[in-house]
């Protein structure tokens, strides 16, 4: 018999058994779980990580700090110095230029972003956006949805299927799903669709989109199921996963507007 779609009470009462089973399965807080990074739930699962492109340089010290007690050297004396009327590039030379010599000026320094900088920086209402979308992001086909829980209340579910990536943070000038407790980033995770390769029940080779969330190394960390993620690694959500962001008690249960055990596929086309 044909399972029949789940209606709107009947996806919030899913969405809510699904949070009491995390909360019961939880053995500590967010806050103890620090160090370690999500390991897979199931084979299929993978983490992709993500090269970011940017080199950190550490800061070079200029000069060195001068000893204690060390003096300085005595400036040397006044008749030893060139003078005052003739330049120190030009002391003993004749006054004729040579014209025929090109000029050897030295090159100064360039502090422009290069062509793969300017290329892979992304501004939007002129804040520099510290994630850009892969090559393989797609629109879903399927309804994801969010279902927010703060404490025992449950708020207005996030409909996170319109657009290929969401970004969350407490800036929110850019942020597209707001997260507004003090231990967030401006530029927390971000929740990427991507379309992606597998193989179907038949053996034969297919292509999905699938959600995926990635940490945009915030300084709190981004928790799927009550374990810390990994910064810069795709991380894919799967039905009745639960997300926290940093030291906040809002929960974020992942379902889809079907919410069955089988759901359908989001089958997808490269164009």
């Amino acid at each position: 018999m044909r399972e029949r779609s789940l209606s709107s009470e009947g996806q919030l009462g899913a969405a809510i058994a699904h949070r009491k089973r995390h909360r019961h399965a939880r053995s500590h807080s967010p806050a103890d779980d620090r160090t370690f990074s999500r390991d897979d739930r199931r084979p299929d699962k993978r983490k992709h990580r993500v090269d970011t492109g940017q080199d950190r340089l550490s800061p070079s010290r200029s000069e060195a700090q001068e000893p204690h007690g060390r003096h300085k050297p005595r400036e040397r004396a006044r008749e030893d110095r060139l003078p005052e009327d003739e330049p120190s590039g030009t002391f003993g030379m004749s006054d004729e230029v040579d014209t025929d010599r090109p000029s050897k000026d030295k090159e100064k320094p360039n502090f422009e972003l290069s062509g793969k900088l300017v290329e892979d920086t992304n501004t939007f209402r002129g804040i520099v956006i510290k994630y850009n979308e892969p090559a393989e992001a797609r629109k879903p086909k399927v309804k994801w949805r969010l279902y927010p829980f703060k404490g025992d209340k449950v708020l207005p579910l996030l409909q996170i299927h319109r657009q290929s990536a969401y970004l969350l943070g407490r800036d929110r000038l850019i942020a597209d799903i707001p997260i507004d407790h003090p231990s967030c980033s401006k530029q927390h995770a971000v929740i990427q669709f991507r379309l992606v390769n597998y193989k179907r029940d038949d053996g034969r080779a297919g292509r999905r989109v699938r959600p995926y969330i990635i940490d945009l190394e915030s300084a709190n960390g981004t928790f799927v199921n009550n374990k810390k993620i990994e910064q810069r690694v795709y991380v894919e959500l799967l039905e009745k996963d639960m997300i926290k962001f940093g030291f906040s008690s809002r929960e974020y249960i992942v379902l889809t507007e079907s919410s069955k055990d089988d759901f359908s596929e989001d089958d997808g086309e490269d164009n």
